[in-house]
């Protein structure tokens, strides 16, 4: 399976009035294919729904749902730091880094892609200490995970440098959630 360069993750907090399926539908129209469904804190009951309605908005486009966590069963996976690689293994499993030790044992568990934040200051990864700037991720990249998405403060001008440091793209919540029509900004920066 081909990863495509933006990953869109959901924060539905930050959406306008909180309308999530409105976020992610516009984003989809804006060339959005592929989304990490997060929302958590949700029961399961809401967040299955949810992750129903978000597959049937990404449908039509051939578009890529992936679950954050485990709590739910699903084929395509994004598992946070501290979560165990679930039995069965997804056919597509994605985990959250944030150093050189999270990206090697990443490696290991043979996961799919990796995102790794925070590359730029970002309000939406407090607690994971500073920046690591542009010539960190250039470093890490090499850490043997097929593709890396840089995560965290990402702005469609950071695109080119991000990929030059040898990400395979990126990965947005932020700036998407609150305006989803930007997806068009950062395809536009992806050669």
């Amino acid at each position: 399976m081909t990863l495509p360069r933006l990953l869109v993750l959901t924060d539905r907090t930050r959406c306008p009035g909180g309308d999530l399926l409105s976020t992610v539908d516009k984003a989809v129209a804006a060339g959005a294919r592929a989304v990490v469904l997060r929302e958590k804190d949700l029961p399961g009951d809401e967040r299955r729904r949810l992750a129903d309605a978000v597959h049937a908005l990404l449908a039509p486009a051939g578009g890529l749902l992936i679950v954050a966590g485990t709590a739910l069963p699903a084929s395509h996976m994004h598992l946070a730091v501290r979560d165990a690689v679930p039995t069965p293994r997804p056919a597509l499993l994605g985990r959250s880094c944030h150093d050189a030790g999270e990206l090697r044992r990443a490696a290991a568990e043979l996961c799919d892609y990796v995102t790794l934040s925070p590359v730029f200051a970002s309000p939406s990864k407090p607690g994971y200490g500073p920046a690591l700037g542009l010539a960190t991720l250039d470093a890490l990249v090499t850490a043997g995970v097929p593709a890396v998405y840089a995560l965290g403060g990402v702005r469609p001008e950071d695109v080119a440098g991000c990929l030059d440091a040898g990400a395979r793209g990126v990965a947005v919540m932020g700036a998407v959630m609150r305006d989803p029509a930007i997806v068009s900004d950062y395809l536009g920066a992806i050669p």
